[in-house]
């Protein structure tokens, strides 16, 4: 199946991303980063950051709204101009239910 433009279809996402703009905390050895995410989803985010090409995985913070903090380590999907396609790794039940609260309302 193609696209109006006659490239091939995309398919759908199982986890849809909405637009953040959130703030993340990259955390490295000794220091933590201050960067941007351009969109979350449940099982990750775009990061408007580009960590060392040898980089397969990052532990990042993600605050949400309600004094509640993401920490999780993710793995590294894509690689583009703009950024990074984090997948989260394991996360909690709270941590679970705090995304989803911060995503509902924002969805399409």
């Amino acid at each position: 199946m193609r696209t109006t433009d006659g490239g091939p279809q995309i398919a759908e996402r199982f986890h849809p991303r909405v637009d953040a703009n959130l703030p993340v905390k990259v955390l490295l050895k000794g220091r933590s980063v201050m960067v941007r995410a351009r969109d979350v989803s449940m099982a990750g985010l775009f990061l408007m950051a580009h960590p060392a090409d040898t980089a397969r995985e990052l532990t990042i913070a993600v605050p949400l709204p309600g004094d509640r903090e993401i920490v999780t380590t993710c793995q590294i999907r894509r690689r583009e101009v703009d950024g990074v396609a984090l997948e989260f790794g394991e996360l909690d039940w709270d941590d679970l239910i705090a995304l989803a609260r911060y995503l509902h309302p924002r969805l399409p």
